[in-house]
């Protein structure tokens, strides 16, 4: 059986978290964990028939829940600037923002509306784009950014010469290299808040291992079948050798929510695969502050967004 773990989260009445990828999974335990401690949490979500039935389970399962939807589909630049639009016309501080949404391991190479591989344009680049243009929904509610990256991200490279895989295409080489600049980004952006008085707290979180969507079966994907590996997770999950959703959501939870730490910080679960919550020590990938520097200064030019200092 699966070991239970939690985490106590401080009373986040008055807040307002934005949480991607919180249609299932992950992210879903995520939105209904922070609307119970009493944020407001707003899910952008591609399919919103989903997305609303996400949000009336958490609405069922917690009393008072605060959580609606708006339209987000992280594989097109045109999308974040909707989203981006439409928050800022709302005019609300963002207090926590968790950039959780992800794909994984497209059985062929696949882009993204823009050009971008499809990995590298929805992990990383579509999450900078979000967050750049929130910046000052940000930066006036003096917001706690959490990024989760991957266990894939351990080791691995940045293909600098190549970030798009139009070369030679590696699936998983180009699915760590999008988690890398996850974890680059995330570091960066504590860097650059910490220098220009953003008030923004950066931090990364991993999830570990657990059975959810990502490796699931996604036609839109091109996946029609659920991989052997996604049923290998599921036995480990159940036998409690690997995490489960709700596992997995509380380091990315620790990130957002600790009073204890401030930025630059990295949480994951004790062991790779699963266990509760703790702060870890940053993997060799994404040590280089140079190597931060640059995934920033290359995003801006890919997505066409400067950070307004």
């Amino acid at each position: 059986m699966p070991r239970a773990y939690d985490l106590t989260i401080p009373d986040l009445a008055g807040k307002l978290a934005v949480v991607t990828g919180a249609s299932d999974g992950i992210g879903s335990v995520i939105a209904k964990r922070l609307a119970g401690a009493g944020a407001e949490v707003i899910m952008p979500v591609r399919n919103h028939v989903k997305g609303d039935a996400a949000a009336e389970r958490i609405r069922a399962a917690v009393d008072g829940a605060r959580i609606s939807t708006r339209s987000l589909d992280l594989s097109s630049l045109s999308s974040v600037a909707g989203l981006v639009t439409t928050l800022s016309s709302e005019g609300r501080p963002v207090n926590i923002l968790i950039n959780n949404a992800g794909v994984m391991q497209p059985p062929t190479r696949q882009v993204t509306r823009d050009g971008f591989e499809l990995q590298w344009g929805t992990n990383h680049l579509g999450h900078f784009a979000l967050t750049l243009g929130l910046l000052p929904l940000l930066r006036e509610g003096r917001a706690r950014v959490t990024h989760q990256t991957s266990v894939a991200a351990r080791k691995g490279v940045m293909n600098w010469d190549d970030l798009n895989y139009e070369q030679s295409y590696d699936v998983m080489k180009a699915y760590s290299g999008s988690k890398i600049a996850v974890g680059l980004f995330a570091r960066e952006l504590e860097a650059r808040s910490r220098a220009n008085g953003w008030g923004i707290s950066s931090n990364l979180s991993h999830p570990g291992i657990s059975p959810t969507n990502l490796l699931a079966a996604q036609p839109a994907m091109g996946r029609d079948k659920m991989p052997p590996a996604r049923r290998l997770i599921g036995f480990l999950s159940q036998i409690g050798l690997a995490g489960t959703p709700d596992s997995a959501a509380l380091p990315a939870l620790m990130a957002a929510t600790d009073p204890e730490y401030g930025g630059d910080q990295f949480f994951g679960p004790q062991r790779t695969a699963g266990g509760p919550p703790a702060l870890q020590e940053f993997w060799t990938p994404l040590r280089d502050m140079d190597d931060a520097r640059r995934i920033w200064e290359v995003s801006e030019q890919l997505v066409g967004i400067r950070a307004d200092h």
